[in-house]
């Protein structure tokens, strides 16, 4: 049996955005999700938009019941923003009263909650400035973050600030799958620079308000893996890693840019805007933890024929398809669990072997139906064997010295996922959407279960 550390995390992730539900409704304002929606419900898998989710605003209760019967000790959600403080200045006391009964009853189960702030869920009112092309964004969010320091603190000891920062920066300004559905990269940059110092604001003001806790962000980085060893490819993976990962990585761990990232961003101009401060504001605000989201690897090759200045990462290094990759054909990803173990020797060899979990993995199957048991049982075996196949790689990664603590799914229950709607599922429990959002545990939740007893398998 392999086995993994006494204490271990075992749980699932999901977020505001993509579970609650009821996005206008009990004193929430839009984000630009809402908003998307009502313009162009047309690119929305389905017609189906944000306001119904997984129910969990109504079925948190049932939630964290069926946590229990999986055995998670530790849960990560978020706070919705625009639930919290819809006008970005006022607290909604619905809200309040809302997440304090969520995290009450986590605690109460023994399910350590780690709560994020910020699921690309952006607020419309502070799109309506600029989003985070605007500086103004920074103390925006630190205000929200230390409000939610406040309200929660006393409940909440393992914090967040930003899910996956690369995503809405990526798909909001160079991809088309995030509002505002541009393509800029310099504004892009701009973008991702205001991100990470709203991070270390808000890292600052955890310091004050809750400084016997801990804080972290959440980041999907694997190292970048070269097509050849010909120079043109290895600077294309050079790039890559210094875009992907190293951007939020080194700032967050080690406190400063990377000097090979100024440099790159300047040969291109896209160098961002910047005030006097910033760089002692990064160096001061470094964090606990760092939260891994993995599904699959980064494969690059030299850009074929590139624009300079770069137009768009395209023009500086190009996905590349392993000719032996498997695939899971739902999404498109290849799967390689080889490259968790390589994230782990990253953070044990170039961060300082900082504490950190896998935040996210896991995998997404469409009609799964297909695969119902005649006593409603999903029987979702491929799931199993993508767990086991990651967590042996994580394993052998502890048991070289990585410093992993937890691993945590996506997901709990199915959940809404942006504009693929609930085209894939991904949870141990399958929401019926068509009856009421009611659960019924998979197969995998029972083998979870398994798990998290063992504390291995």
């Amino acid at each position: 049996m392999i086995k993994f550390p006494e204490y271990f995390m075992w749980g699932a992730a999901t977020s505001a955005p993509q579970s609650e539900g009821y996005a206008l409704n009990y004193g929430k304002s839009a984000s630009t999700w809402d908003k998307w929606f009502e313009m162009h419900p047309e690119k929305f898998n389905g017609d189906q938009g944000p306001d119904s989710a997984s129910d969990t605003y109504r079925l948190y209760k049932e939630d964290v019941q069926n946590m229990q019967k999986i055995g998670l000790n530790s849960f990560r959600t978020s706070i919705a923003w625009t639930r919290l403080m819809p006008d970005g200045e006022h607290v909604n006391p619905e809200a309040v009263a809302f997440y304090r009964d969520y995290f009450e009853r986590l605690k109460a189960a023994n399910i350590t909650p780690i709560i994020n702030l910020f699921h690309f869920d952006m607020p419309w009112w502070l799109m309506e400035k600029g989003g985070w092309e605007n500086r103004e964004s920074v103390m925006a969010f630190a205000r929200y973050a230390k409000t939610a320091f406040e309200l929660f603190g006393d409940l909440v000891d393992r914090w967040t600030t930003f899910n996956e920062p690369i995503v809405h920066i990526e798909c909001g300004y160079l991809t088309g799958y995030h509002y505002p559905d541009i393509i800029d990269f310099k504004k892009a940059v701009q973008v991702g620079y205001h991100t990470l110092l709203a991070h270390a604001a808000a890292v600052a003001e955890f310091r004050k308000v809750k400084p016997d806790g801990q804080i972290g962000i959440i980041l999907n980085i694997t190292p970048a893996y070269a097509k050849s060893d010909a120079p043109a490819d290895l600077a294309a993976k050079e790039k890559a890693d210094l875009l992907l990962a190293k951007s939020f990585l080194e700032p967050t761990v080690l406190g400063q840019v990377p000097p090979a990232l100024i440099t790159l961003l300047a040969e291109h101009q896209l160098t961002p805007v910047t005030e006097v401060g910033d760089r002692d504001l990064l160096a001061a605000n470094r964090v606990d933890f760092i939260g891994v989201n993995y599904y699959q690897p980064l494969r690059v090759q030299a850009p074929t024929n590139p624009h300079f200045p770069a137009l768009t990462t395209d023009d500086l290094y190009e996905n590349y398809v392993w000719p032996e990759r498997r695939i899971n054909p739902y999404r498109g990803w290849e799967i390689y669990p080889e490259a968790l173990y390589d994230v782990a020797m990253m953070m044990k060899n170039d961060y300082q072997n900082i504490p950190w979990y896998v935040s996210e993995n896991g995998m997404g199957v469409a009609d799964e139906e297909r695969f119902m048991a005649a006593d409603g049982e999903i029987q979702d075996d491929y799931r199993i064997e993508f767990m086991q196949e990651h967590l042996r790689q994580l394993h052998r990664a502890i048991a070289d010295g990585s410093s992993c603590f937890g691993y945590h799914t996506w997901t709990f229950n199915d959940c809404w996922s942006w504009l693929n709607g609930f085209r894939n599922r991904y949870g141990f429990f399958r929401v019926d959407l068509e009856h009421n959002a009611q659960r019924t545990m998979k197969k995998s939740g029972h083998w979870y279960r398994q798990l998290t007893e063992n504390n291995g398998f």
